[in-house]
């Protein structure tokens, strides 16, 4: 008989508590599960939500920078000196390439680029994130866009981009005064980055130098953008938002073009450099530094050989000889010799000084020579203007006194910048003990005192501070800034904002001491005896002005030296200063002819040919007209034919 086992009994309060043991604790798995997954989501929408969002509007959305219009620049009578002109770049994101010389090799097939075009790129890439786009040629033309859009889709991060680039209508001319814009460099990014300013890296151009350099945060404007839809392929689909660029401001400049092109005129290809100004308010009419240069090369980027040979030029067309250049003043600077003098009471009009053809000081043999042999006799202030002599101002240097000189000369601007809205300005050399013991470690010598009266030793002056000083003298004997821009406007029918000037220096006490050094001006240019009589003859109004000439070659011993039989390049500067018309000047002048050898001869004439152009041709007589006919008006006003003293039999130094 098969005996049963007998089975347990099961214990359902064990196995439910069981249950629930390990319900609880899978449940709280899958709660930790879920709690940890919404902590994830929590995180993911919360704290990174803008990141996420970014990374995928990034993947869609593109932000396209929009360059303004640059700021346009106008002479005195609106006449366009620097314009904006509609042209096509060729632009390369760097990253969207995979193989960049098989690019480059496709693009040349289709696209004219030089040597110096792929080198400018090949050095920006070096420099520039691989996000950002890269200009490889500048100037696209209408059969270059054409190819490259049939081809378009060879080309995965190559874009042609219209934009406005800068176009100088009267190249040379106004390349020292308004100067040039230049393609944006690494060096450029990088000072933008530091002021802050990083967002202008976007612009194509920047710039370099001139008015385009000084006032390039307002020419600029500022930059936009616009916000693009993309496909995978990052190409354009639609504008989803637009933030509009701002265009830079307008320069209205005090040059006036016509006078600018009769200066450059006035020197029949000789090398130097001129500036007119403005007497009674610093503005610059004309400004000019030959031998001169075309800026338009400059604004696509120049060719190496071009800029090569810019700089192996001897001429240097490149320097501006107005605000970077320094000269000996030579005998321009004893008009204000003759102003310090009766400033600080130690001459008068009428003080005379014998004039032997030699001057010594007491208990020493040198001699420092007058420029006529035999000397010129006993000469009142007036003559020693007109005559140009020398015995004169040695005397009036050693009253003065070396301490004397310096002072008052700082007072009238020399040996410091005229503060003119061009940048790197010369500051010249004002000499003083001081100067010249920082400068050699030396002391100072009565000889040097001497020769300090006729603008030589240690003088260096630029041609700015001498139009400076002769529109002070010319004025009302107070010192003005020299500028160039007049006025600003904020774009196409806005107003005007006329440019905040610093106020005049007054630099003369007694208008008698200003009248009496004018008057030594007007003989010199109109007396019997006058150095500058026969460039003047002629002429239906009065002028008023001084020769000078900057020795670049010493005499030895009791040799004379005759500047016009020196070789070229070791003649002497000629220099002049004045202003017309003498009785109500409306423009002074400074000026250098580089090798021109004397300035009676040389400077002189040219001075002679700016004043005709601006003070123009003299009054046609009247003519009998129709009682109906109107009477033109006329451009500008001359001065009234006067009545000029005979010229003197030749030229003085």
């Amino acid at each position: 008989m098969r005996r049963w086992r007998a089975r347990p009994v099961r214990n359902a309060a064990a196995e439910g508590e069981q249950f629930r043991r390990r319900a609880l604790l899978a449940a709280a798995g899958v709660a930790l599960a879920l709690l940890a997954l919404a902590l994830g989501y929590g995180r993911l929408q919360i704290q990174q939500h803008e990141e996420y969002a970014t990374r995928s509007e990034e993947n869609r959305i593109r932000l396209d920078p929009i360059v303004p219009a640059r700021g346009l620049v106008y002479d005195r009578n609106g006449v366009l000196l620097a314009d904006n002109a509609p042209a096509y770049r060729l632009d390369i994101v760097p990253e969207r390439v995979e193989d960049m010389p098989q690019l480059l090799a496709a693009l040349r097939e289709r696209v004219a680029l030089s040597e110096d075009e792929l080198r400018r790129f090949d050095n920006a890439r070096k420099g520039t994130r691989r996000f950002k786009p890269i200009a490889l040629k500048l100037r696209l033309s209408e059969e270059e866009i054409a190819r490259l859009a049939v081809d378009r889709h060879r080309f995965p991060g190559v874009e042609v981009v219209p934009y406005l680039t800068r176009r100088y209508p009267f190249g040379e001319l106004t390349a020292h005064i308004v100067g040039y814009v230049g393609r944006i460099d690494q060096d450029d990014v990088d000072a933008l980055e530091s002021r802050g300013e990083s967002r202008f890296a976007a612009l194509p151009h920047i710039g370099k130098t001139g008015l385009e350099r000084y006032y390039e945060s307002r020419l600029r404007g500022d930059v936009g953008y616009q916000e693009v839809e993309t496909n995978v392929e990052n190409r354009p689909l639609r504008v989803l938002r637009r933030h509009d660029a701002k265009p830079g401001a307008d320069l209205h400049l005090s040059i006036d073009i016509a006078l600018q092109k009769a200066m450059v005129e006035a020197f029949e290809g000789q090398h130097g450099a001129a500036i007119a100004i403005d007497p009674m308010s610093g503005e610059i009419l004309a400004m000019v530094s030959l031998p001169s240069y075309d800026p338009n090369l400059f604004v696509g980027g120049i060719s190496f050989d071009d800029y090569r040979r810019f700089n192996e030029d001897v001429a240097r067309p490149l320097f501006n000889r107005n605000v970077l250049g320094g000269f000996p003043p030579g005998s321009t600077l004893k008009p204000f010799m003759a102003l310090a003098g009766l400033e600080e009471g130690l001459i008068t009009p009428e003080t005379t000084v014998f004039s032997s053809g030699a001057y010594r000081l007491p208990g020493q043999a040198r001699e420092y020579r007058d420029w006529r042999a035999g000397g010129h006799g006993t000469v009142n202030l007036r003559e020693s203007l007109a005559q140009s002599v020398n015995t004169y101002y040695f005397d009036l240097a050693m009253k003065l006194g070396i301490d004397r000189i310096s002072a008052d000369f700082d007072r009238m601007g020399f040996g410091k910048p005229t503060g003119i809205d061009l940048t790197g300005e010369a500051s010249g050399v004002l000499p003083s003990r001081e100067w010249k013991q920082r400068r050699f470690k030396q002391v100072w010598y009565p000889g040097e005192t001497v020769i300090s009266g006729i603008g030589q030793g240690y003088w260096v002056t630029t041609p700015l501070q001498l139009a400076q000083g002769t529109a002070m003298l010319a004025g009302d004997g107070q010192l003005r800034r020299p500028h160039l821009v007049r006025a600003t406007q904020a774009g196409f029918g806005a107003p005007r904002v006329p440019e905040p000037q610093p106020p005049a220096l007054p630099v003369v006490a007694d208008p008698a001491h200003l009248a009496a050094v004018r008057d030594g001006l007007v003989a010199t240019m109109h007396g019997p005896t006058g150095t500058a009589a026969r460039a003047a003859a002629g002429a239906h109004y009065l002028m008023a002005g001084k020769t000078g000439t900057a020795q670049r070659v010493s005499r030895r011993g009791d040799e004379r030296l005759d500047p016009n039989k020196l070789p070229y390049h070791l003649r002497h500067q000629a220099l002049f200063v004045g202003y017309a018309p003498a009785e109500a000047p409306t423009i002074a002048l400074a000026l250098v002819v580089e090798h021109g050898g004397s300035g009676s001869t040389a400077a002189a004439p040219v001075a002679r040919r700016i004043f005709d152009a601006w003070i123009g041709p003299p009054p046609a007589a009247p003519a009998t007209l129709p009682a109906e006919a109107p009477a033109a008006t006329p451009a500008r006003t001359p001065a009234e034919p006067a009545v000029l003293p005979p010229a003197a039999p030749e030229p003085r130094t």
